[in-house]
This record gives structure tokens, C-alpha cells and sequence, in this order.
């Protein structure tokens, strides 16, 4: 079998001297935070507890101002409510919450994802041409009098998704590249359809955050180099806790030939760390993150974080018979498969071209 691994000390390799100090900072917080959330998962006395929220909230604070002290640095990870308008911020912290929620099942979950790459999309793509709209003219079911039709003004998204490729590391980036094709797809005045790269990698989580190994299997991967050189390549999500799995195929294409025009990361949630990582082993990258969270834990999942993304959205496997892509597209059910459609073709054309 054909494989590329990267170390996770390669990529601590790539952090300077400013990053770690940040990093050390941020990491002593979120220590304190952690003594509070023991009070409050423990503590029977309500004045206790409410001394404990208050404490908490005031150290999410600090820790949300030394992030956005280091994103200010560093313009190529663009967080959210960092950047936009402070009145979206509500709708963006809401959105979170519900997708870290416990009790948020796994339909309202993609729902949620849903939305937050949509949001994600007009991150990146909103302001490409501010001075330049496409017009939509679209039929209505209203037909007395006569035929209606109604004129809707969008972003000119055109020459920004122009030679776009959707680079799919799966399983749990597959709905949500999906979705992100999807938004081109609409908001292009041609309808204009994302080629497909579709990359088997993996961590091997027996191992800690600091041992981590990301293999990348080319044997189950499928992609055309050519169809990728001097393309715009996007990555979609919805964790990038380490971003090793991101650097192994980035450095990957380079190492073969292929040189993007550019590169951009699609995340419903960023470890500081992996973030730092990124932009510091990639050239001519850059981050849309809707949040960014402050920790890694020694497995190597994001802190405070969701869980298991690719699980809450894909479901669990069995151990014996873990799903192959196309079972796991069935899984999604006919919405799904029904609302993407155009991009499960491309995708199911991809595949078949490579067996």
C-alpha cells in the first residue's frame, strides 16, 4: 500500500519562537478554566457555582482577547466574529453552542453545519467584488396575470471561484465540501461546478497529540495532479484541530509538482495551535475559521471543542465493516443526496475514473 506520514514534531517544527510563547499563554488559561470546570461539574453549593460561571467568563474573555491579539498579527486566519460586523457575533456564538451541545442530535447537527458554511462562504467570498453584482432573474409559481418574475442582486463571485478544486480530506470534510461546492455552484453566474479531489488521510489516534502520526493512503485516494496545478484549492472542515492532516496533502501536491495558486481552509472550529501550524508550513494559505478555540488535550482533540465531528455528522462505523464512500453518501439519506446531487455526480465521476 502507497502511503505518505508526517510526525507531529515536523509540524511543531514549523512554530516559531513568538507562537510558542503565545501558545504557552494561552495553554496556562486554559488551565485555570479547567480548575472551574471541576468546581462546577462537583460543587453542590449555588454561591460557589455562581462564583465559578463568573470566573469562567472572565477567563473566556482574556482568552478570546489574546486570540484576537494573535489573529491580528497573522491576517492569513480569518476568525469570524474577528472580522465581521459585531452585531453577526450573536448568531455565530449561538450557532456554536448548539452544534458543542450534548443533546444536539445528529439531523439538527448537519443542520447546523449547514449553516455555518454557508456562513463560512460569504467569509471568504462575500466581499470579492464589492463594486460588482450579478443579477438573478427568476421565474415564480405566480402565474395570474401573467408569468412573474422577480430581479435579485447578489456578490459577483465569479472571478474569486473561477479554476476552484474541492479538495476533500474524508470522511468528515465530505458533507461539508460538499457544501462549500454547493455555495459556488448558486452564487456563480455559469452554475459553475467544482472539480473533485478526494484524499484518504488519517491520524492514528493510539497515539498522543504529541507522537500523532498522518498517513495518507494514495492507493484509496483519487485526484488528477494536472487538474490541480495552478488551480485555487479549497479544504473544507469542520475541525482543524492539529492541522496535520491538511499539511500531509498540502506538502504532498507540492512534493509532486503541483503549485496552487492559492490555498484556502474551510473550519467550523480551529485549535490555536493547529491554526499557527498551518500558516506557518504553507505558503499562500489562508484560514476561514468560525471559532477558534483556545487547547488541544494529549489525544489531540480541540478543547473545549465538539467531539467527534465526522461522527455527529457521518455516524459511528463498525469496528469490522467500516463504510466505504459510497455507503457512506446512502447514509445521508435522499435530502441530502438530493440537495447535492450535481456534486455527488462529479464525485462519483471521480472515483470511477481512477478504478
Amino acid at each position: 500500500m502507497s502511503k505518505v506520514i508526517l510526525k507531529a514534531e515536523d509540524l511543531d517544527g514549523y512554530l516559531n519562537a513568538g507562537d510558542l510563547e503565545y501558545l504557552s499563554r494561552m495553554e496556562t488559561l486554559y488551565r485555570h478554566a479547567m480548575v472551574s470546570f471541576n468546581i462546577l461539574s462537583t460543587s453542590t453549593s449555588v454561591s460557589q457555582k455562581r462564583h465559578e460561571e463568573q470566573t469562567l467568563i472572565d477567563l473566556y474573555n482574556r482568552m478570546g482577547l489574546l486570540m484576537q491579539e494573535i489573529c491580528a498579527s497573522e491576517p492569513r486566519i480569518q476568525v469570524y466574529s474577528f472580522v465581521s460586523p459585531q452585531e453577526t457575533h450573536g448568531e455565530v456564538s449561538r450557532l456554536i453552542a448548539k452544534l458543542r451541545d450534548v443533546d444536539t442530535g445528529r439531523q439538527e447537527f448537519v443542520y447546523y453545519i449547514q449553516r455555518a458554511f454557508e456562513l463560512l462562504f460569504t467569509l471568504a467570498f462575500g466581499g470579492s467584488d464589492k463594486a460588482s453584482k450579478n443579477y438573478l432573474i427568476v421565474r415564480t409559481p405566480v402565474t395570474i396575470p401573467v408569468q412573474n418574475f422577480a430581479v435579485h442582486k447578489i456578490p459577483n463571485v465569479d472571478e474569486a471561484v473561477r479554476d476552484t478544486v474541492m479538495c476533500v480530506m474524508l470522511r468528515g470534510a465530505l458533507l461539508p465540501s460538499m457544501i462549500l461546492s454547493k455555495e459556488i455552484q448558486e452564487y456563480s453566474s455559469s452554475g459553475y461546478l467544482t472539480p473533485f479531489a478526494l484524499f484518504k488521510i488519517k491520524r492514528d489516534d493510539t497515539k498522543s497529540e504529541t507522537t500523532m502520526e498522518y498517513v495518507l493512503d494514495l492507493d484509496h485516494s483519487y485526484f488528477d495532479l494536472a487538474q490541480l496545478d495552478g488551480k485555487h484549492l479549497l479544504f473544507a472542515d469542520p475541525m482543524n484541530a492539529t492541522g496535520g492532516s491538511l499539511v500531509t496533502v498540502v506538502k504532498y501536491l507540492l512534493d509532486q509538482g503541483v503549485r496552487p495558486a492559492s490555498v484556502k481552509f474551510f473550519n467550523v472550529i480551529s485549535a490555536l495551535k493547529g491554526s499557527l501550524r498551518v500558516v506557518r508550513a504553507i505558503d499562500n494559505i489562508t484560514i476561514y475559521t468560525l471559532w477558534m478555540d483556545p487547547s488541544l488535550n494529549e489525544r489531540a482533540y480541540i478543547m473545549p471543542g465538539l467531539g467527534d465531528a465526522g461522527d455527529r455528522i457521518n455516524g459511528t462505523d463498525e469496528d469490522v465493516y467500516p463504510r466505504d464512500m459510497l455507503r457512506l453518501v446512502a447514509d445521508y439519506g435522499t435530502n441530502i443526496a438530493g440537495l447535492y446531487r450535481s456534486q455527488l455526480r462529479i464525485i462519483e465521476e471521480t472515483v470511477l475514473r481512477h478504478r
